[in-house]
This record gives C-alpha cells, structure tokens and sequence, in this order.
C-alpha cells in the first residue's frame, strides 16, 4: 500500500545499532531481502534495541531527533513516497503516531513529577446533527480523487492535466535545449570550439541573444562574397606602412604645346627648288644624298655623272638653317613623346600584398582604370608624334594642329584614389583588431543565422511557446481545483472544531481503563485552565477515589499511558486519517491479566475496522494504516499472533532483534518462535544452537553471547515443572546432571557469564565458545537421557528431526 514502511534502509551510530544494513541482515530463509507489511510484530529482549527503533520512526512523526545521539544517520523507505532520512524526516506526509517512552515523557510528566498535570487533547463531543450533515455535506462533495464528479477528483484531473501540460512542454523544450546546448558546447561541432569565432566562453545563453539578433526584421544573412571578405580579413596580419606613390608629373600638356609650336612653324626659303618642294619623298632623298656626297665625292654614286660645280650651292639655299633647325627641333620632341609614352605603364605598380585583403576589389577596379587611361594617354601622344613626323616630310610647309583628346587629369585622378587607398590601408592597420572582431561576429551571426535556419528555430519556438500557454491555462484551473478543495476542508475543519471537546478525552481513557483493566477508583480527570499563566483549555489529571493520586506503581503508570495513547488516536488530528502506529512494548510491569487486557484493547480499538455513517449508509474502514507492535514478553508475543491478520502470510511479518555485546541487528523471526510462542521452546532452541555449532559465523554468534542468561532460564522454568518444590537449586542441578564436575561448570557459566559475577574483565574479554559448546552438549545429553519424551517433543517444536 503506499504510504507505508518499507524498510530501515540503514542505522548508524544509534545506540546499539552500529552501522545497520537492512538489506544485509533483514532476509528470508530463501535468502530475499523481506520487507515491513501491513502487521508487524517484533519481539526482542529488554536492550536489544525496540526503543531506538520506535524513537526513529517517533522522529517521522515528530520531526525532531534527541540531540543525544553523536552523528546518527538512518534511511527509512516508504511504498511509493521519497525515503526519509535523519536529515529529512517529515517530507514523507504520513499521519505516524508513536507509542514508547518519550512519548510517555512528553504527554504524561506527572510520571517523572507527581505535582505535573497529563496534557490534554480532544476528541468529537456531543452529536450535534446538524452540524454532522453539514460535514457530511461537505465530506461528499470533497469526495475522493477516484471519482470525477467531486472536488477531490476534478483537483485530481485538473493535476494530471496539468502534469501532463508540463511534461510536453519539458520535452519539448528539452529538446531545443539539446539542440542549443550542442550548437553551442559541443566539443568539435559547437560554436564555443570553433577558432574562427574566437569565443572560448560562448554558452546558451550567448547563442539565444545571437538568435534573438540574427531573427530581428534588421538582419541581413552574409553573402559568400561578405564570407569570403571576412575569412580573407581573419587570416590577415598587421602590415608594415606603405609609402606614397610618387608624382606622375606628367609631360602631356608641355609636350603637346611644343608639337603646337613645331607643326605651325612657318620658315623662309631663298631659293627654293620647286621640284623638291612639290615632291618630300625626293627632297628626303635629295637631303640624304646631300649628307653622303658633300665632301666625300666629285662624282654621284648614283649615277656616276659628274656633279655640278654650283650644286652645293643650290642645295644650301633650299635647305637653310630654319628648316634644318626645325628638323632637329621635331626630332628631338618626337624622342620626348616616345620617352613619355614608355614611362606611363610603370608609373603604378601595385603590389597586392602590401595592401590588406579588404582592398583588393578596389585595387582591382583601380588598376583596371588606369590601364585605359594609359593607352588613352599613350594614344594622345601618339597623335602628337604622328603630327611631328608629318611636320618632318613636310618641313617647309605649317600644319593645322590638331588637340590630343586627353590632357592626362584622369590618370593624376587616379594617383590621387591610389594615394587615399594606401592611407586607408595605413589606417587600417591601427584598428585590424577591432575590424577582425567585428569580422568574427558577423560570421558567428551568419553560422547561427543557417542553426536557426536549418532546425526551423522560430516554428519550434512558437510550439514551445502555445505549449507553455496550455501549461498556464492548465494551471489556473488546478489552483482553482485546489482552491476549492482547501476551502471545502476549510470549512470542514471549522465545523469539526465546533464539535471537538477536550473534556472527552479524560473519559475516553476512563472508558479503557474501566472497561477493559476493570480500574473503577484509578481515572484521569480533565480541569479547566485558569489564570494569567495559561491560556484556556483542559488539563488532565490522575485521581483516585476523586483525589489527586500520587505514589503510582510502575504497572499503574503503564496501564494509564498505554490507555492515554490508544485514546489519542481517536482525538481530532488523527481520528480517520489511518496513521501508521508503532507501539514499543506496551505491557512493561504489567501482570499477566493486564497483559491479555492490553492485548484486548489492541485487538478491538486498533485492528478490527471502525464502522461509520456514510450519507446514511453504514460502513466499515480500517483504523490504521500499518502497524508495528514490539515486545520483550512471549506470553504477549503469543497474544500478538492471534491479531486478525496476523496469520496473513502477505499481510504481516515478524522479526527478531538480535543482540551481541554492543552490536544488534533486526532478522527475520524463525519459525519455531513465530509458530510456537513460549520461552520455554525459545531457551531450548539457543542452547541446542550453541551444541550444535561446529564454526562461529555472522548468524549464529549471538547464542554464544547470550549463553549463559539463556541456560539459567532454562534450568528455572525446566527445573520448576520438574521439582516444584524446590525449583532451581544446587540439588535439583546436580540431580539433573548426575555428577558434580559438569553441574559445577554449568554453575559457573550460568553465574559468571549471565551476571558477569562482579569480574569486570568477563564483559571485556571474548566468550570462551569450547566451554559454552561443551556445556551445552551436555546439557542437551542428559535432557535426551533423563527425558526423552520431552526432549523429543522440544526438538519437534523447533523444527529439529530427532
């Protein structure tokens, strides 16, 4: 059932309890780990460790654990609900209540202190029918989680809906996370291991803002032109200073004024010869064969004829001084023409890896342009020179000069874009770091620009988001569910307190003390506060014959506590709520009359069903959750097992708590103590364990230690039946024994060992096991001897063939 006990997982410096492991010590004769069930009885001797268990799970209910302990640690599981530990110890939400010495202590001080009162509780008063149909008005409306129609069960729907609302929307964005986290962390593929972006410490929460960016409408996505730029930009280092580009200082328009001068030049001619002057090609010839014959020969080469006497003569008047200064002049400027038109290819030479990568489009378009406008240049000059070599055949006659289309502005304009490219370049190499920074975060947007792209980033967002809508309407009507249900058991709360009345409980412990111990003189009484010092309510007292009683025997005191706790359970916080009950040996001091009657009450007011009025309908319900009852005594250990449910294989489980020297642990009970209940069949099993044992292990080291308290019991109830008149005496021994050795050495150990015998060191020193071992052969011989019926049936009882 959930909600219930599973197990002690495990205990720690806790008394006797050590370093416990439930799931070492606690198991089954087929070796499976066995758990709590609905009915749990306990049966361990006085110090074995029953008080330190109840005060574990007393600190469940309570929340507190006594601050005696040194460091203690503990694990309880639950069925279905979070364990709770020594550091959370009410998480778990189940109604516990308690019944052992502390809570003797704290609700009944007049035990400690005769002059101290009994605090008081309530229970449901007087019927008032009215108010009782209200609650069961209310109760029905509450209903429970299994149906539907009542508040309980919407509330119930409302948190599954609810439930189910978050967990689609956990996956779903779980899922996103995952994708996110990967984009961003994952080694080898995230951005955060990525160089290029050069951002170590890039998470989640960088790559959502970088979203938040790239999907603004003011986005633009990086073309592969942009990429590359920026790659290109990455790679870069900084570069030395590139310097100016010097002047081009160009000839054009002084050379072209020259040419203007030279083609219109007119000169004066004495005597021309007319043949040359209508013919160039032959005044050419004629000037050429002027420089070859002149001085050099009488005779033409050409011909042979002589030449004439006033040749020279002839030829110096034609070909004067101005017109062969002309030539010269023309000559000289075609050579300037000619050297300019050479040099403008080399006035730019770019050098591409002097510049950054930014540039080079620009070096581009610029070296392009001024490719063209050099042949542009160079075709002007070439008009200019073609107007000269015509002027030269031509040399008596001016020309008409003809303007060069270009005057070379364009090529000092392009000087000019070059020099402010350079500057930029210059310049550019003070602010590279901040340039490939703004390069890198351009090409982190663009790479989470295609995440967001690729995984469809705002389609998942939006279904995140409508989820998280659902989520949200899912939760206003949870709460308003829950807002109900608190404010139905509200006003049921209101209206049980209009019936609840302390002054009941006192009578409620009367009626067990009276109906059940047949205690008509010794009662509780319940007086009103009064004074300053108190605020209202009830206290109860103890009176006998209507005084104040005092001088209580120890019996006294525990018949009235136990009597006080069952009457508890039925005051207003746990009547109904079907706690899990503990009750720690309830029948210390008491006679065996009292023992049977404690066993009675356990029986009638916890484990059989309560009945109550449902709508008019009477029904039954459980009292209790689970319950556990631990004892010392095996006549109540006997009375326990007759409890309905008790014989219920899958509905109760019995265990033994085991003590040897300082260390205890809790087993599962054997059969022949849970199947025969006496202490007489109990002593003999230990006593025929120790015989028996050829090697001491972890499981049956503890009939050593207890050795010696269980022989001399044994000897006291065995030697009772047989010699009533004497019991256990040296005579009646050594008639057991038959010789005086063996029954002096059992003395011995039955005195030494169970009492210790006032030798310190015998609770200091490791048990002597040959002794114990032979002691016990022997007794367990001479029992087969002198009774062997006896001895027979005793071994049957524990499950031994003879």
């Amino acid at each position: 059932m959930k909600g219930q006990i599973k197990s002690i997982d495990a205990i720690k410096n806790m008394a006797v309890f050590k370093d416990f492991s439930w799931s070492k010590s606690v198991r089954d004769k087929g070796n499976n780990v066995a758990e709590f069930k609905t009915v749990n009885i306990i049966y361990g001797r006085n110090y074995s460790g029953k008080t330190t268990l109840s005060r574990i799970v007393r600190a469940l209910e309570t929340g507190t654990l006594s601050s005696n302990y040194n460091q203690p640690e503990f694990k309880v599981s639950f069925r279905d609900l979070a364990s709770a530990t020594s550091t959370s110890l009410t998480a778990h939400g189940e109604c516990i209540r308690v019944f052992n010495e502390d809570f003797v202590r704290e609700n009944l001080r007049f035990i400690g202190n005769e002059s101290e009162s009994i605090n008081s509780f309530a229970i449901l008063g007087e019927d008032n029918a009215r108010i009782e149909n209200e609650i069961l008005e209310l109760m029905n409306k509450l209903g429970s989680p299994e149906d539907t129609a009542s508040l309980l069960g919407k509330y119930r729907d409302a948190e599954i809906k609810y439930n189910a609302a978050i967990a689609k929307l956990n996956l779903k964005s779980e899922a996103l996370e995952t994708k996110l986290k990967d984009k961003a962390n994952k080694a080898g593929t995230g951005i955060k291991h990525n160089k290029l972006f050069g951002d170590a410490n890039y998470n989640v929460n960088k790559l959502k803002a970088d979203i938040s960016a790239v999907s603004s409408k003011g986005y633009s996505a990086l073309s592969q032109e942009q990429s590359d730029e920026y790659h290109a930009l990455l790679r870069e280092d900084a570069k030395e200073e590139i310097p100016p580009l010097a002047s081009f200082e160009l000839k054009l328009s002084g050379l072209a004024e020259k040419v203007k001068e030279l083609v219109e030049r007119k000169i004066t001619i004495a005597n021309p010869l007319q043949e040359l002057l209508g013919d160039a090609a032959l005044e050419s010839w004629v000037r050429s064969g002027r420089e070859l014959h002149r001085g050099r020969r009488e005779s033409c080469g050409f011909c042979g004829n002589q030449l004439p006497a006033d040749l020279w003569e002839k030829l110096d008047q034609h070909f004067n001084l101005q017109s062969e200064n002309l030539r010269v002049e023309i000559e000289a400027t075609i050579k300037l023409l000619n050297k300019e038109s050479d040099r403008i290819p080399g006035l730019l030479k770019i050098k591409r890896s002097d510049f950054y990568a930014n540039f080079t489009k620009s070096l581009d378009e610029l070296e392009s342009e001024f490719n063209q406008e050099a042949k542009n240049y160079q075709t002007a000059l070439d008009s200019l020179t073609s107007q000269l070599s015509t002027r030269l055949t031509e040399i008596h006659s001016p020309l008409v000069y003809s303007q060069p289309a270009r005057s070379g502005s364009d090529l000092n304009s392009l000087h000019d874009e070059y020099e402010a490219l350079r500057e930029q370049s210059n310049d550019f190499a003070t602010k590279l770091v901040t340039e490939q920074k703004q390069a890198r975060h351009l090409l982190r947007l663009n790479e989470v620009y295609t995440f967001y792209v690729d995984i469809k980033y705002s389609e998942e967002a939006e279904a995140i988001d409508t989820l998280e809508s659902n989520k949200s309407a899912a939760a206003e009507v949870k709460e308003a569910a829950q807002i109900a249900v608190k404010k139905t058991e509200l006003e049921i709360k209101d209206l049980k307190s209009q019936l609840k009345d302390e002054s009941k409980g006192a009578d409620k412990v009367n009626e067990y003390l009276n109906s059940f111990f047949g205690h008509n003189s010794l009662k509780l009484e319940a007086f009103e506060n009064s004074g300053l010092a108190t605020s209202g309510g009830y206290r109860f007292e103890v009176t006998r014959s209507g005084k104040k009683a005092f001088h209580l025997s120890e019996g006294e005191c525990s018949l009235i506590a136990f009597c006080y706790f069952l009457a508890k359970l039925s005051d207003y916080e746990t009547k109904g709520t079907q706690p899990i009950i503990w009750i720690d040996d309830p029948i210390c001091s008491l006679d065996s009359n009292h023992i049977f009657f404690t066993y009675s009450l356990i029986h009638s007011e916890i484990i059989e069903p309560e009945k109550y009025d449902d709508g008019g309908e009477i029904k039954e319900r459980s009292r209790f959750k689970q319950i556990f009852v631990s004892t010392h005594n095996l006549d109540f250990l006997k009375y326990l097992k007759r409890l309905p449910g008790a014989g219920n294989k899958k509905e109760s489980q019995y265990f033994t708590i085991n003590r040897a020297g300082d260390f205890s642990e809790i087993k599962v009970m054997p059969d022949y103590l849970k199947n025969f209940v006496t202490e007489f069949n109990y002593l003999f099993s230990q006593i025929h364990t120790c015989a028996s044992i050829d090697i001491i292990d972890d499981q049956n080291y503890t009939a050593y230690y207890n050795f010696g308290n269980n022989a001399r019991k044994f000897f006291e109830i065995y030697l009772y039946y047989k010699y009533p008149n004497k019991g256990m005496t040296d005579e009646t021994m050594e008639a057991f024994f038959g010789e005086n050795i063996p029954a002096i050495l059992t003395d011995r150990i039955n005195n030494e060992y169970s009492h210790l015998a006032g030798v310190f060191e015998r609770g200091a020193t490791p048990t002597e096991v040959p002794e114990m071992k032979r002691a016990a052969t022997h007794i367990i011989e001479r029992l087969r001897l002198n009774d062997p019926d006896q001895y027979s049936s005793l071994l049957d009882s524990i499950g031994v063939a003879e």
